[in-house]
């Protein structure tokens, strides 16, 4: 657990000194609990997610590096990879592919990746998913898009 706690801590300095090194991500920890963070991150460009800002919850296991953190989305998000009720995600670098040279921020930057290309054929969202596996891609993108607007969206007074 000292190896994780330490690991985590360097993580922290590092996300510290680059805050405006990468836009897209907000990673900050839980002022009480090293093993939780929490991340905001930009909806990709031309993706029917731009424009939104979406929370991940994290939840890093006492062994990490050595196994992956638990990652989901706390906002709703209409994708084939995520599950729509509790937020899960289906990536492989977060299961059987990952590994220790991964970090809190280049695993965001894989959700980010996923977000722009989904993997409908390994879907947690079976109607998204069904939906660009039947060639549908119009309806995928204004059903990510209206939920998008509803979900990560700021409001509008």
């Amino acid at each position: 657990m000292q190896a994780s706690r330490a690991r985590l801590f360097k993580e922290y300095k590092e996300v510290q000194r680059e805050k405006t090194a990468d836009p897209d991500i907000q990673l900050v920890c839980d002022d009480s609990n090293i093993f939780k963070w929490n991340a905001l991150v930009k909806g990709p460009s031309e993706t029917p997610y731009e424009g939104g800002i979406f929370q991940l919850a994290f939840s890093v296991p006492e062994q990490y590096p050595l196994q992956p953190p638990q990652v989901r989305f706390l906002t709703k998000i209409f994708h084939p990879n995520v599950h729509f009720k509790t937020g899960e995600i289906c990536l492989d670098i977060l299961k059987n592919a990952w590994s220790p040279a991964w970090t809190l921020q280049s695993v965001c930057r894989a959700i980010i990746a996923l977000m722009a290309h989904p993997e409908p054929d390994s879907p947690l969202n079976c109607d998204s998913g069904n939906l660009l596996r039947s060639g549908d891609i119009r309806g995928f993108q204004s059903m990510a898009r209206m939920y998008t607007k509803l979900a990560a969206m700021p409001k509008k007074s």
